[in-house]
């Protein structure tokens, strides 16, 4: 098969396309037919050498979600067959004509959705599911902020925020980000490069924040949570540490503040954990969140797409930030 690898850690020229094996099938996995697959931050963190794959994964093949159909299935599998159209949370290995996935890691490809529509949904669905649903615990009527809007996690942690009836908050780099944002259900979306996200929110309040940005976000968060208010961390682009903005004073965070408000403080990464724990998930996202999918209230937003060899492309344009919504990577040679 056909297969995209990181030759080397450094920029997206590494990116190169090389023949491999077919992956070998185990009793309790399935192999994909790739149709298309996403591109995603962690990615991009593989190719520069700083975020290694778990062990059993394939260590130089990057792509974490992927959509197509079963070509195969272990000897112990019973709820696929051939030719089913999936879609799959993967460890690795996505960036390929096949893959190979846990049997009880892949989703049926919701109702009326193509292949790169559904290769858009895995890892932001499994990831905002997690940490705002389960972690964060969001509520019906309550105030959720999720930076970084415009991404792929913003624009799922959005629609289904909105879905469950929260009002929804998010901070996006331009306008027509933010305009995007608000167009998927956001009440507000506030341009970070021109106002401050602190001071346009601090008269609402916010019952749990999705952060991805860290650094400087952290003090600024934690003041505008309101009593028994959730931080929930997937990422820490700007630092996991409190850092000093040039020309401004170190802003530092007010434990006493987390103490008296009872605030609660967390997070997760996901590609590490376990099988037992991804496949809980993918069950709980089939029986809460698909239907959602299928009955047409979400709405996949795919910014572009680019064929498999134009891998270095895609990540470069990943890095640049300018897209909205989810970069694909689709099986057209």
């Amino acid at each position: 098969m056909k297969a995209v690898v990181i030759t080397k850690p450094g920029k997206p020229e590494v990116l190169v396309v090389e023949d491999r094996p077919v992956p070998v099938v185990k009793h309790d996995e399935v192999l994909i037919r790739v149709y298309a697959a996403g591109v995603n931050r962690p990615d991009v963190f593989q190719r520069k050498g700083n975020y290694p794959p778990p062990p059993g994964a394939p260590q130089d093949i990057p792509g974490l979600e992927v959509a197509g159909t079963v070509e195969l299935c272990g000897s112990s599998v019973q709820n696929w067959k051939k030719g089913d159209a999936v879609c799959a949370l993967l460890a690795g290995g996505g960036y390929a004509e096949f893959a190979v996935v846990h049997a009880r890691h892949c989703l049926p490809v919701p109702d009326h959705f193509s292949f790169v529509e559904a290769a858009s949904l895995p890892e932001t669905v499994f990831t905002v599911w997690h940490n705002v649903f389960q972690r964060g615990n969001l509520k019906k009527g309550e105030h959720f902020l999720v930076h970084g809007g415009s991404s792929g996690i913003g624009i799922t942690a959005i629609q289904l925020a909105k879905g469950l009836g929260a009002k929804v908050f998010a901070t996006a780099g331009s306008d027509e980000k933010c305009e995007a944002c608000v167009a998927l259900g956001a009440h507000l979306c506030i341009n970070y490069k021109k106002e401050n996200f602190e001071e346009v929110l601090k008269t609402e309040g916010v019952d749990l924040i999705l952060d991805m940005v860290g650094g400087d976000y952290i003090p600024k968060n934690i003041r505008l949570l309101r009593v028994d208010g959730r931080l929930v961390f997937i990422n820490t682009m700007k630092g996991n540490k409190v850092r000093q903005v040039e020309g401004q004073p170190l802003d530092e965070v007010d434990f006493g503040l987390i103490m008296r408000n009872r605030l609660t403080l967390t997070g997760s990464t996901l590609r590490n954990r376990d099988v037992a724990f991804k496949a809980t998930l993918t069950e709980e996202i089939l029986e809460n969140v698909w239907p959602f999918m299928n009955n047409g209230k979400f709405k996949p937003v795919v910014f572009r797409e680019f064929p498999l060899n134009e891998a270095a492309q895609a990540h470069a344009l990943m890095e640049h930030s300018g897209h909205i919504g989810k970069i694909i990577l689709t099986n057209s040679w």
